[in-house]
């Protein structure tokens, strides 16, 4: 990207533009000018031109981010204290709604400052973000702990309590209140100043941990000679070659280390010793002893989550940070794991023995490593299921996945996906498509979907939804600007992107968060917020829908022949559907058990990599494979604080997902059933926070979720009740 697309004469210009504002920081059918300190810089003004108005991606400098972040923070504390210092009696309109106005220009810088960091990071980035993160956190903290403001939001608290508001007012003004005294307004003067030091400590640290991976990710790349390619696909091999010239090195074949590129290489690649050393590259990402290292970053982090903790009268961050989760406390998330961890590591010794069987008898004379995981179970699956899964590639081509995401969106929530003419909407790199979002009966806007499909240098690895623009309506309808973000091996010029079956089902994931974010229907921005063991439940939902026969006849079709794919793979695959269950389970539940461990663990004297290992060790982890997240690169964990203590929260939801798949199984209509797909948008995704979550699925189902579509889903033991 160009960091000068934007002139200074042309900042100058835009000082007299008048701008009809749409954004939820101004009040509802009001004109007003921007002031001349927000668009005298592009990341602060309000978003123009079409569709409600679009994030000038094309026109956003790494040169406008230092000073945007620092003017977009005094503008919003200046709002803050206009709001606490207001002499009337504080009341639901002139505290939170104007609470919920206030921040609009910062919530766009940020809106940029997250596609910067996350899709394209550069040294000169890094740098910014480790002089801001500490700045940031003080801002944070001073209107987190003003002492006026709090004393109105609690004013209005208390007289809700006596004299209820509308139900999604009143959930407003919960939610506010909690999230407050959660982070420590009501301590006294002393216990504030500390509890502001750590946060902004705790800021350093995080940032520090996140680049740490990046750089990791970025200095280690297996290349690869022409007769090192055994095993592996034409169009993979493609990809890699693309890679290395990417890079530097025509006529070498990368591998990258990020998921994406090592997972199909240690599935398919003949070379043993080369898988070792990708396997390597990316589990010891963090973990070297240099300067990248992020075990000294951990130990700090857990010991100053703990302080914070003990400032707010709690035994351990666990206990704080779950208190407001749908599990509420530690006990009950880990009450939940260890009834699914035995039967888990139960199958990889199953599924171990099946391995080395097959290794045995092809004589191979190896004893089966992390490294050999993936290689042989694929083996072990052509053998017992006669399934390829190389084979069931050449039917999962990304376009035509999206095409089947953007089918069920129009079948469960009515919504019609139309691409926008390029050039029409400003995006930050080419890569990056956009649609439009309509309603399909009405016609109606909806908001704008922004998929940035590739791997590339400086784009943090893995999958992820966010949105730049959420729905709310108290001030105006705001329409959704959403997007998926994924790291694809990115083709050779005029090749199909063709995916594994577990990356299909990453990518009808995320779709379903974007969904959510579309389907929204809440009045005020605080109630889009998710809570964190729930938030992960409609999104795992959706990833049902790619396994529906709707989805396999129309677009799972052969990206030479454009054929079907046949009914005797499509038995295979819904046979082999539990296959492998030991490893996806262990893998992820290990992460998570550890996330929980680490938290409610005295981290003291706590040496990182030793807690890591004999806690697994205790645990009886199969030294076949290892967690999904090793300690130094799990990002959902010490990068920030969204999964900290909340890594279960895909286990969590999963019990919701499998419980809700079987109320659409048990339905009429199946998976498409009109009626329980109402039922689905009414109560789980357009209430978004507006419902406590274990009412809103209770109105769904009739009842609670239960454990055994889970244990059944995964092919375990049900649990006699």
């Amino acid at each position: 990207m160009n960091t000068k697309h934007i002139s200074r004469t042309l900042k100058t210009l835009m000082l007299s533009a008048v701008i009809v504002l749409s954004s939820c920081n101004k009040k509802k059918e009001t004109v007003e000018t921007t002031t001349p300190e927000e668009t005298a810089n592009i990341l602060l003004a309000e978003f123009t031109g079409p569709y409600g108005g679009v994030p000038a991606f094309d026109k956003m400098t790494l040169e406008d981010l230092k000073p945007a972040l620092e003017k977009g923070m005094e503008i919003n504390l200046k709002e803050i204290d206009k709001i606490a210092n207001n002499t009337e009696a504080p009341t639901f309109e002139n505290t939170i709604v104007e609470m919920e106005r206030s921040g609009a220009a910062l919530n766009r810088v940020f809106t940029y400052y997250g596609i910067l960091r996350s899709n394209m990071s550069s040294p000169e980035l890094r740098e910014i973000q480790k002089e801001m993160a500490p700045k940031i956190s003080e801002f944070r903290s001073k209107i987190s702990q003003n002492k006026t403001l709090f004393q109105r939001i609690k004013t209005v608290y208390d007289n809700a309590l006596k004299t209820p508001l509308e139900e999604d007012q009143q959930r407003v003004v919960h939610l506010i209140y909690e999230d407050y005294a959660m982070k420590g307004a009501e301590l006294n003067e002393e216990k504030k100043q500390r509890y502001a030091e750590i946060n902004k400590e705790l800021s350093g640290l995080y940032t520090n941990f996140s680049n740490n991976i990046l750089e990791d990710e970025e200095g280690y790349t297996t290349y690869l000679t022409k007769d090192q390619l055994g095993g592996l696909s034409d169009p993979l091999i493609k990809a890699y070659a693309k890679a290395a010239t990417d890079r530097g090195q025509e006529g070498k074949y990368a591998v990258t280390n990020t998921r994406s590129s090592m997972d199909p290489f240690l599935t398919y690649s003949t070379e043993r010793a080369l898988r070792e050393k990708v396997w390597n590259n990316y589990y010891s990402r963090g973990d070297n002893g240099d300067e990248k290292d992020n075990n000294e970053n951990i130990a700090k982090i857990l010991k100053l989550r703990k302080e914070r903790a003990g400032l707010l009268g709690f035994d351990n961050f666990a206990d704080w940070r779950l208190q407001n989760r749908m599990a509420k406390n530690p006990e009950n998330a880990m009450k939940l794991m260890n009834a699914v961890w035995p039967a888990a590591i139960a199958r990889v010794k199953e599924e171990v023995a099946d391995m080395q069987a097959l290794a045995n008898a092809n004589k191979d004379n190896i004893t089966i490593e992390p490294w050999d995981y993936r290689y042989y179970a694929e083996k072990v699956r052509k053998k017992k299921y006669d399934l390829d899964s190389d084979e069931v590639k050449q039917y999962l081509q990304l376009d035509k996945l999206r095409e089947a995401m953007f089918f069920v969106a129009g079948e469960l929530f009515n919504f019609k996906f139309t691409p926008v003419e390029e050039g029409k909407v400003p995006v930050f790199h080419e890569d990056v498509k956009v649609w439009e979002v309509n309603d399909k009966t009405s016609g109606e806007h909806i908001g704008l979907w922004y998929l940035d499909p590739f791997a590339r240098t400086g784009k943090r690895s893995g999958a992820w939804a966010n949105t730049y623009r959420s729905h709310t309506t108290f001030d105006g309808k705001k329409t959704v600007l959403g997007s998926n973000n994924s790291n694809f091996v990115k083709p050779a010029p005029g090749e199909p992107v063709l995916v594994s079956w577990d990356d299909a089902t990453t990518f009808f994931h995320e779709f379903g968060h974007a969904l959510h974010f579309f389907a929204s229907e809440v009045r005020y921005p605080t109630l889009n917020n998710g809570v964190r063991d729930y938030t992960e439940f409609q999104s795992q939902l959706l990833e049902r829908w790619l396994s529906t026969d709707k989805v396999i006849d129309n677009y799972l079709v052969h990206y030479k022949t454009g054929e079907p794919m046949p009914k005797t793979l499509i038995d295979k695959v819904k046979k082999a559907a539990t296959f492998n269950q030991g490893f996806g389970t262990t893998e992820y539940l290990a992460s998570a058990l550890m996330d929980m461990k680490f938290h409610i663990a005295d981290p003291t004297h706590i040496d990182v990599d030793k807690f890591e290992k004999e806690t697994l060790t205790a645990l009886k982890m199969p030294k076949e494979l290892v967690m999904r997240h090793r300690t130094p690169h799990f990002g959902h964990v010490f990068s920030g604080e969204g999964y900290a203590t909340a890594y279960y929260g895909y286990m969590w939801a999963d019990v919701l997902t499998a419980d809700a798949a079987e109320a659409f199984a048990e339905a009429p209509g199946g998976f498409y059933d009109k009626e329980v797909a109402a039922k689905l948008v009414k109560y789980l995704f357009a209430p978004r926070n507006a419902m406590d979550p274990a009412e809103a699925y209770r109105k769904f189902r009739g009842r609670d979720a239960k454990i055994e579509a889970l244990m059944k889903d995964r092919g375990f033991p049900v649990p006699k009740s």
